[in-house]
Order: structure tokens, then sequence, then C-alpha cells
């Protein structure tokens, strides 16, 4: 997936923070609008938004000054503040391979050594993990997306069809959220805005069963790829991951090998608390990669470090704004870089 590149599709204001009367009588379904000017590219974008973890960790490695204990204590914390974790940071600097090891040894004496040994290290750490996203040897691929509210959630499904779409695919959405009527409406918008289908349930109605119907609908439509959204209330509730289990079972069911992917969103400016909830997702549905949002201007860099050594799940996608073209194939080097450069 995310191999072609067409037309740039309407970039629309957020459901999530945006009046739906205004969306409704500002645009049509299919109707074309023109983006917004791109003044800087993704790079530039997502190191922007990693400048307040940057700027805590590049005032130690530029100096050509003989690195110290008082240093290498400076360096410590500097990656706890950025939520690296306790395992990644005892890792980076205490382990066989790490920091301190290498400075006892003389490989590294100085502090503007200490940048480009960081870079290699996570480099490595975060590219040993398969971050393409799955698809069905037939169609329809399916997603699964789950994550708490406030999260992002329906926007990154939004972008992740606006990306499907633009890779020539037909896409198709389903509003598994039959217990938040706001839900349904956002993702409904969503849908009227990209010109693609949608399928929805009654109010309360079981979960499952829009699941299942969304995989018909995908069938007899020749669909490419279905998203399908999820409840989003807090993952300490029992309820919600029963229901997530079940929605599961249903896809695996009807496709075989379905759900291809299931991404867990997660909210970037949360740190460990991200890390506690996908914890609890990964045990009930066997989550396949992560979606981090909110990568552009309060996040703390070092979640994604966390998340890769921690949870072993790879984060597969990143959002770095608020537009549509806004969610982007994680590269790990080009984070990595993002995160160090000056």
């Amino acid at each position: 997936m995310f191999k072609k590149k067409k037309a740039a599709s309407p970039e629309p204001p957020d459901p999530e923070t945006s009046p739906a009367t205004e969306l409704v009588e500002t645009a049509k379904p299919g109707e074309a609008a023109e983006p917004a000017p791109r003044k800087r590219g993704a790079f530039a974008f997502l190191r922007a938004g990693l400048e307040k973890t940057r700027a805590g960790l590049r005032s130690l490695f530029g100096l050509r000054e003989k690195l110290d204990e008082n240093t290498l204590a400076r360096i410590e914390e500097e990656l706890f503040v950025a939520d690296f974790g306790p395992k990644m940071v005892e890792q980076l600097i205490e382990g066989e391979a790490g920091l301190r090891a290498a400075w006892k040894r003389g490989e590294i004496e100085q502090q503007d050594q200490v940048l480009e040994f960081l870079k290699s290290r996570l480099k490595a750490m975060l590219s040993h993990k398969d971050l393409s996203l799955r698809e069905a040897p037939q169609p329809p691929t399916i997603y699964l997306i789950a994550g708490v509210n406030g999260t992002g959630k329906t926007t990154s499904i939004a972008k992740l069809a606006h990306r499907l779409l633009e890779e020539g695919n037909k896409v198709l959405l389903a509003a598994a959220d039959t217990f938040r009527a706001a839900a349904v409406e956002q993702l409904t918008i969503w849908s009227q805005r990209l010109g693609i289908g949608i399928v929805t349930g009654e109010a309360n109605s079981d979960p499952a069963s829009v699941a299942f119907k969304g995989v018909e609908r995908a069938r007899q439509e020749g669909i490419d790829c279905l998203i399908v959204d999820t409840a989003g209330r807090l993952h300490t509730d029992k309820n919600l991951m029963r229901e997530l289990k079940k929605i599961r079972e249903v896809l695996a069911r009807k496709v075989p090998g379905a759900p291809q992917e299931s991404l867990l969103v997660l909210d970037g400016t949360n740190g460990q608390n991200a890390i506690q909830q996908a914890e609890v997702f990964k045990r009930e549905i066997d989550v396949s990669g992560i979606i981090l949002t909110k990568l552009d201007g309060t996040a703390k860099g070092g979640v994604v470090f966390a998340i890769h050594e921690r949870l072993e799940i790879p984060v597969k996608l990143v959002g770095i704004g608020e537009q549509l073209p806004d969610l982007i194939p994680f590269d790990p080097g080009q984070f990595v870089d993002a995160l160090f450069e000056k």
C-alpha cells in the first residue's frame, strides 16, 4: 500500500473540532475543493512537531568537550523527559552496546560524538520490524481501527481512506461505534467529503453486525479496502474489549486472514499513558500496528521507541498535522533525523 500518487483530494476542516452543519453546507459529496497550499514537506512538518523533544537533547550533543559522568547523567535525564521510557533509556545508556560502555572502551570521548552514536542505535532498533501495511490476497483488505476517544481516531480513519484513494483503491467505511451517535455522524461527514460509501447501524445495535454488513457490501461493490471503526470508550471497559474481540472474530469468519491490519490509534502527547492503553488493546485484539497522532507540536518523540521496545508493535503511520495528507508512513531514518538534527 501507499505506492501510487494521484492528484490531491479535498482537505476539509476536522469534523471533530468543526460544526457538522458547516461542513455539510460548504461541500457536497465528491465535490472538489482547492487544497490549502503546503509550504513544507512531510519531513519539515515532522521536524517542527518534534521541536519540543529536540530542544532538550541538542544542547548536549554539539559541544566539543570531553564526555564525563555528569554529561551522561544529563543525557539520561533528557531521554526520560522525552518519554523514551525506562527500558529504552537503560538500553541506550547502560546496556552492553550502550553509551556508557562505548565511552569506557574509548570509542566515544567527546560530547559531539554522542549524536551519531545514538542515531545509529535508534535507527537499528526501529528498522528490524516490518512497517508496511498488509494486503489481502484478494480484496477486500480489511483495516480494524481501535483507540480511546480523543486520540484522533476518526480523523485518522479519514486520512487513511484519503491515502488509499490516492493509490486508486475503492474504499468503504463501516461505522461500528454504534453507541456514540457523534462518532457515526463524524464518520458520515468524512465519507461525504471523500465521496465514498459508509455502512452504519441503528443506535446501540450490535457493532459486529455493522462489520458483517460492511464485508457483505464490500464484496458486492468490488471494494478494495474496508475500514472498520470501533467504539472508543476507555480501554479499561471490559464490555468494550468483548465487543472488539467479537468484531474481530466476525471479520475473520467472513474473510480468511481478516482483519489484515488491526491498527491502534495513540495520542503522541500522552507518552507512557499511551503505552499502558496499548498493552490492554494488544492483549484483546492482537494489534498489528500503531497510528501515532499529534506529532505536530506537543508530542514527546521518545514514545515511538518505547512503543517499539516495550510492546513490540511497530508504529506504521504517524499524524503530523490536520490536513488529509498529514498521515504518512513511518520512516525510522527520517524520524530519528528529525528528532536529533539541529
